[in-house]
């Protein structure tokens, strides 16, 4: 143990630095020239990954699906989108909806509008569960 008042108020504030909340913004702008889709990763752990999403107008490139090992639970919380599902089902979204897309169901952004912001949530192994229909279920 060191005995020493500048090691311990130095070790007391460099904790409370890493207790501090920082506050961010999920709508700031983060669309540089020419940019396209921005994923930026909020928070992480073991079984979890959040991120937010910014389309910028920018559907997945033709002949492209996502087959993803997690499942992911996603709101829409700005803007329009239309989510296409591998056997020609289809979700069209506007801000405040949500669904779950189960492991390895294929999908694609068919398209989406400009200003669309998401929060998506993928979740490894089965922990998710939902009371609501999975859009494209099957």
């Amino acid at each position: 143990m060191i005995d020493s008042p500048w090691f311990s108020a130095s070790l007391i504030s460099f904790c409370l630095t890493l207790m501090t909340p920082t506050v961010q913004n999920l709508f700031h702008p983060t669309d540089p020239e020419g940019s396209r889709e921005v994923v930026e990763l909020l928070l992480q752990g073991e079984s979890f990954r959040l991120e937010s999403i910014r389309s910028y107008g920018e559907p997945s490139p033709e002949g492209f699906w996502y087959d993803q090992a997690d499942s992911e639970w996603v709101i829409l919380l700005q803007g329009t989108a239309l989510l296409a599902f591998e056997h020609g089902e289809s979700e069209e979204l506007r801000a405040g909806d949500y669904l779950l897309i189960p492991a390895r169901r294929r999908h694609r952004v068919e398209s989406v509008s400009q200003d669309a912001a998401w929060l998506a949530l993928h979740v490894t192994g089965n922990d998710l569960n939902s009371d609501n229909p999975v859009a494209g279920g099957g």
